[in-house]
């Protein structure tokens, strides 16, 4: 074959050490970048179409097994492994690929590619049985890895990827399927990053990464399955990140992150289950925060890091932390636009009502009815306001007692001073200002100085007054204790 007669020095090296897995390091020192392979003379140059032959038709020796390693190559021409079934690990460690290879619909055992240096690499349906890695690699064009379905973990700690232009996602991800955990700690993406429909069947780790893409969104998550934790802490997004449609079993960690795409959505979370979601100790999100339709075991949200917009509307969760007073708590709910959403508000009562703060749940209740008040008209508004001033819609029924008790000693002092005129002079009891004016503040209660006696000029209005305030004390009375006994 052409590709064993003409091989260089360097490809020799690669070719006796693949039958017996052996490893050729072609690096003159560990630090190394291969982003600086342009330099590297035919000393540790390899072709592509020289490591096609081998991984597809090098012979095996018996008792030994193949394995591809390579470190700190230059490899020049397109790998094309497109559609081949490999059953050889392959590493190509620390290399500077001139080319992207391409990989599409290929079968793999294992894949390192661990800190080299890719122009892109066109992966997508890619089959590995065991691990790939990226770790600390440099991708100077798009990652095409959609529908891939990697058997164990795919690991990206800390690496780069950078997009040429615009036109596509720098690391696509979606429909893929990975059978262990996404491990990319410190990774960096310029560019959105796509994993859309991806499944994760343990956890994904993307602490300390940076997506960058403030024009549009930076990470497109959409309908993402995965079974364990999603760690975010400390992620810095420039861009939308999408999790709309996902399905987190476990965690999704977001403490300390900090997230901006100002005029936009910043995190849209919306119809989403969600085992626990942390938003804390971050600075405040730069943009809308949108956790519509999803359901929530466990919502950890710190006041400090909500924006001005934030949609609330048929969220569920059952825990809300840390606890806050509900004057730290209503504000959320009222920058969920114009629109009046009882929702969040019975939802925020259950959350107090489930520690035990019925207090707190008192007065979210409140809020909810002054928040409804302004959706009605103006005579609704106007019993609103009445209800409000009076007993506070039947949540605070104490002021009801200190109205009763103040309008009767108004009208006991005024009646005292300048006592009404008996109806019937040989028949009308003794009179007493205090009762008089209960009987005029109480409706339903007769003590029978009402009937017996007169008012005349102001006092007389003032007994309408009296008369007028007792009913709608009575009935807003009434409609609070309604109001508390259906709660119960």
């Amino acid at each position: 074959m052409s590709e064993i007669s003409d091989l260089t020095p360097a490809e020799t090296r690669v070719w006796r050490a693949f039958p017996r897995g052996e490893s050729v390091d072609f690096r003159i020192g560990e630090n190394e970048d291969p982003a600086t392979g342009t330099t590297w003379g035919a000393e540790r140059t390899v072709r592509a179409s020289v490591l096609r032959a081998l991984l597809l038709k090098a012979p095996r020796e018996d008792g030994e097994i193949a394995a591809l390693k390579i470190t700190g190559a230059r490899i020049t021409g397109v790998l094309d492994l497109k559609y081949a079934t490999i059953d050889a690990a392959v590493r190509l460690s620390h290399c500077r690929f001139d080319s992207v290879p391409d990989l599409y619909g290929a079968q793999l055992r294992q894949l390192n590619l661990s800190k080299s240096d890719l122009p892109g690499m066109n992966s997508a349906t890619l089959r590995v049985e065991g691990v790939l890695r990226m770790t600390d690699c440099r991708v100077r064009g798009p990652v095409r890895l959609g529908g891939a379905q990697i058997s164990g973990a795919l690991f990206m700690e800390r690496a780069q990827f950078i997009a040429p232009d615009d036109s596509e996602p720098v690391l696509q991800l979606n429909q893929a399927a990975i059978g262990d955990d996404l491990w990319a700690p410190g990774m960096c993406a310029q560019g959105q990053v796509r994993l859309t429909g991806a499944s994760v069947t343990g956890r994904i780790n993307i602490q300390d990464a940076e997506f960058d893409h403030p024009a549009g969104t930076a990470l497109d998550a959409q309908n993402l399955t995965v079974g364990a934790h999603v760690r975010a802490r400390c992620v810095r997004a420039q861009g939308r990140i999408e999790l709309r449609g996902a399905r987190i079993s476990g965690r999704l960690d977001l403490l300390h992150a900090r997230l901006s795409h100002p005029g936009d959505t910043a995190l849209r979370a919306s119809s989403c289950v969600i085992g626990e979601l942390w938003l804390r100790g971050g600075e405040r999100i730069e943009g809308a925060l949108n956790l519509r339709r999803s359901h929530i075991e466990i919502l950890t949200l710190e006041p400090e890091m909500l924006p001005e917009q934030v949609y609330l509307s048929n969220l569920t969760y059952t825990v809300l932390t840390p606890h806050e007073p509900a004057d730290r708590r209503l504000p959320m709910l009222e920058r969920d636009g114009d629109r009046y959403e009882p929702h969040g508000y019975e939802q925020l009562m259950a959350a107090y009502r489930h520690v035990g703060d019925d207090d707190a749940a008192r007065l979210v209740q409140l809020a909810k009815q002054r928040r409804r008040r302004a959706t009605l008209t103006w005579y609704g508004r106007l019993w609103g306001y009445i209800q409000d001033a009076t007993v506070g819609y039947g949540f605070r029924p104490l002021r009801a007692a200190v109205w009763l008790l103040s309008l009767m000693a108004i009208g006991s002092v005024a009646f005292g001073l300048e006592p009404p005129r008996p109806v019937k002079p040989d028949e009308a009891p003794d009179f007493n200002p205090v009762f008089y004016t209960l009987d005029l503040l109480l409706p339903v209660i007769n003590f029978g100085q009402e009937s017996a006696f007169a008012p005349d000029g102001g006092h007389q209005w003032l007994s309408y007054a009296l008369i007028i305030t007792g009913w709608i004390l009575a009935t807003t009375i009434a409609a609070g204790v309604t109001r508390t006994v259906s709660r119960q």
